[in-house]
């Protein structure tokens, strides 16, 4: 099949390229810039700007499948920013796909949809969208999964998978900002440091979203549907971000901030970093506040009941693969 995956240049979107291509796919990138590293896999780049419906209708010309990868993370910024590319950058993708006759669109979306501030301890799909968002990527996630959910029908199937939390060789995110953060002396347990989490192997993030693409037809289990996706069972979150530190040779994170000194925090410095329109990031955020002191693990047996997934990389084996000891 003739396969766009928007983004492939992440660490998601590229692993996922190099997945569908061992599968005798032809594949090709579309985003802003092109990417040596998918030309040398044998991944075209189609350059173009979600924001931009006629680059997109443009770029899925000829396209069998679309995965849908690219979206604007982070968890502070401007909700502009966030909506052009998460949430009119999706309804442009939805668009595109009916113009040219795209018959499967695989989104992929993520847990902080649901995620309203609690604690959520092995909840299911049925669990429904948060009413109040912390950061503007959630709230524009949110958006933009219930628009290819209520996209799907006969003539394009659609399914949002949620990975929490993804993990591996050259992750550019969660493990070198931990990293990054201990070695500053930025880094506290918030809490009691016995929430439990959900992480994904990024192999097994790949095999899930490669599943729900070769179940999704008209009438299927999968069309329409979101499902999270996960390891076989979640971490304590401090021991598993203290394992990570000793791998680097850094020593373990021992010292505490209560959750609600450091929610509070967050909120003091969101509101001053808004007040004086500071640039960067600020030094805690209530969603980090929460992030880091609530449970959030996840029930992954819809996605094993509808389309088979099991990972196949447990964790400990995928923290070595991560980060060798």
């Amino acid at each position: 099949m003739k396969i766009v995956v928007t983004g492939a240049g992440g660490f998601l979107g590229r692993n996922l390229a190099a997945a569908l291509l061992s599968r005798g796919h032809q594949v090709w990138n579309f985003s802003r810039q092109n990417h040596p590293q998918l030309q040398a896999m044998g991944v075209e780049t189609i350059c173009g700007n979600l924001q931009n419906a006629a680059d997109v209708v443009a770029a899925f010309k000829g396209m069998d499948v679309v995965f849908h990868v690219a979206s604007r993370v982070g968890i502070w910024g401007d909700y502009d920013k966030y909506y052009r590319t998460n949430v009119v950058g999706t309804e442009n993708v939805i668009k595109a796909c009916r113009a040219n006759g795209i018959t499967k669109l695989i989104y992929t979306s993520t847990p902080s949809v649901v995620f309203d501030g609690g604690d959520i301890c092995g909840a299911d799909e049925t669990k429904p969208y948060a009413q109040h968002f912390y950061n503007y990527y959630s709230q524009t996630k949110t958006i933009a999964e219930q628009m290819v959910l209520k996209a799907n029908d006969e003539k394009l199937c659609t399914v949002a998978l949620r990975p929490h939390q993804i993990i591996g060789p050259d992750d550019p995110h969660l493990v070198p900002r931990l990293v990054q953060a201990a070695k500053q002396g930025r880094l506290k347990i918030v809490g009691n440091g016995k929430n439990l989490v959900d992480v994904t192997y990024i192999q097994n993030a790949v095999d899930a979203h490669i599943l729900a693409f070769e179940k999704l037809a008209p009438q299927s289990r999968v069309a329409g549907q979101a499902y999270f996706i996960g390891q076989e069972w979640p971490v304590v979150l401090w021991d598993f971000i203290n394992e990570i530190l000793a791998r680097h040779h850094l020593p373990p994170i021992t010292k505490k901030v209560p959750a609600g000194v450091a929610f509070n925090s967050g909120l003091f410095f969101e509101n001053w970093y808004r007040f004086f329109k500071i640039n960067g990031e600020p030094p805690m955020t209530r969603f980090v506040a929460m992030q880091f002191s609530r449970s959030h693990y996840f029930s992954h047996e819809k996605a094993k009941k509808d389309f088979g997934y099991e990972p196949k990389i447990y964790i400990e084996q995928a923290l070595n693969l991560t980060v060798r000891k």
